[in-house]
């Protein structure tokens, strides 16, 4: 199953075609609609003031309910852009302004960072809810939780199984603030706020779970390995700047006897005693729960002063930005990450 995404920030509408979606899938727009909303800015100071509704239109791929097998295509329509607050030929430092100019030649989109924008990841939202369909039918379930705003930092996943990690998993994503402690949650809103004051922007990171997945997918070759597959699909959500798998740059510390995780084996069932390795040998799963951090940059429209060079020229030039634009990202990127990952996996166990 492979996934295209279209549309522009600012254009009339955004959306996404998947390829090779299993027919007879009965879509649970229930669920769907939820997830989009976890994406949505709340008028709670956190977010943008830009109010979309999300609704998801689907063109084709769907009939009586079910998918059909063939290209399931959604749209979902812009109604809330202010496009007097960008300016034509001055990039916006941290953005894709500039090497999108190059790329496309001048004719990208430029207007709320076109193709490149965070809405863009609306869509993605969308086909990451009908991954997590298709996962749950083989009892695969994916969740995700923030893991740091700042330097303020909340509690990692526990040990989980496939219904325990379910459990968990609905617990976070009911909340508006998805984090495991709600106190570790309260510091960072306050953290967030007082950047938003300071007419700032602040990043973190989000720690994303897949429990279910069986032994013995993936690969240690190009192409077929497991992180190599995740992080694809990681690094195509916008911000997000590294991915690390298990203990990730933990290990660089570590020593063998820490790093290593026991093998046991109960009621004929062989796993690990710990998960240091993040679900992944060799780049292929080994039963246990695939675990990653995703680190995401903080938001680069931000409200103070900054310099760029004005285009196609490049001669220097001051640079203001105006509009409504998130201090962080981070808590409404939960869900994305969540999406790029069932996405992942669904490549991963051959669906």
């Amino acid at each position: 199953m492979k996934y295209m995404i279209f549309g522009e920030s600012h254009g009339p509408a955004i959306g996404v075609t998947l390829d090779g979606v299993p027919s007879g899938l009965e879509l649970d727009f229930d669920l769907i609609r939820a997830e989009m909303a976890r994406r949505a800015p709340k008028a709670d100071g956190l977010s943008t003031a830009r109010r979309e509704t999300d609704e998801v239109r689907i063109l084709s791929g769907v009939f009586e309910g079910r998918t059909t097998g063939t290209p399931l295509c959604a749209v979902i329509e812009n109604a809330d852009q202010h496009s007097q607050d960008y300016a034509r030929g001055l990039p916006r430092p941290g953005h894709a302004d500039y090497t999108g100019f190059v790329r496309y030649g001048g004719c990208a989109d430029y207007r709320g960072g076109g193709h490149f924008s965070g809405r863009l990841t609306a869509p993605l939202v969308f086909a990451g809810a009908v991954a997590k369909q298709l996962l749950a039918a083989r009892g695969v379930f994916v969740g995700a939780h923030i893991l740091s705003v700042g330097g303020l930092w909340d509690e990692k996943f526990p040990p989980l199984d496939a219904e325990d990690g379910r459990k968990l998993f609905r617990e976070i994503a009911a909340k508006e603030f998805p984090v495991i402690s709600d106190a570790a949650g309260d510091r960072m809103r306050e953290l967030i706020l007082r950047v938003r004051s300071e007419r700032d922007s602040v990043g973190g990171s989000i720690e994303c779970c897949a429990v279910g997945v069986e032994p013995g997918f993936g690969a240690p070759d190009f192409g077929q390995n497991v992180e190599g597959i995740l992080s694809q699909y990681l690094f195509a959500v916008p911000a997000v700047k590294a991915v690390a798998f298990g203990e990730g740059f933990g290990f660089a510390s570590m020593r063998g006897s820490e790093a290593n995780d026991p093998i046991v084996s109960e009621n004929g069932k062989i796993r690990t005693e710990t998960n240091h390795t993040g679900g992944v040998n060799g780049g292929i799963t080994n039963g246990m729960p695939i675990v990653f951090t995703a680190a995401l940059r903080p938001t680069p429209s931000i409200a103070r002063p900054q310099r760029t060079v004005r285009l196609p020229g490049g001669e220097a030039a001051p640079l203001e930005i105006h509009g409504r634009h998130d201090p962080c990202i981070v808590h409404r990127a939960v869900p994305v990450v969540e999406a790029a990952c069932a996405l992942g996996v669904c490549e991963i166990i051959g669906i």
